[in-house]
């Protein structure tokens, strides 16, 4: 299994070999699609993508964590997380083991 991670560039330069826009209206593109949906998060937001997932942000009440090493307890203060959702397709496609 190939473990490479896919980067900005990477999606720039896919969305110039598929769609032939010019590199900079690739990069340009891949950068505003980002900062919108990132943008939504920031916000509290969630962000569903059809046919790939959910981007969602929960907010987690105080608890009592334990440090490992010493088995002190410590309070973990509440905080909002973001999680992603992935669609029932991408989950079968994972699967699978293959594109869609």
């Amino acid at each position: 299994m190939n473990q490479k991670t896919i980067t900005r560039t990477d999606l720039s330069e896919a969305v110039y070999q598929k769609l032939g826009l010019s590199r900079i209206e690739s990069s340009e593109l891949v950068e505003t699609f980002l900062n919108i949906i990132s943008d939504r998060i920031v916000e509290g937001e969630s962000v569903k993508l059809s046919s790939f997932g959910s981007f969602l942000v929960r907010s987690k009440n105080e608890r009592i964590g334990r440090n490992p090493k010493t088995g002190e307890e410590v309070p973990i203060t509440p905080r909002r997380v973001m999680v992603f959702k992935p669609s029932n397709i991408l989950k079968e496609a994972v699967l699978k083991g293959h594109k869609k």
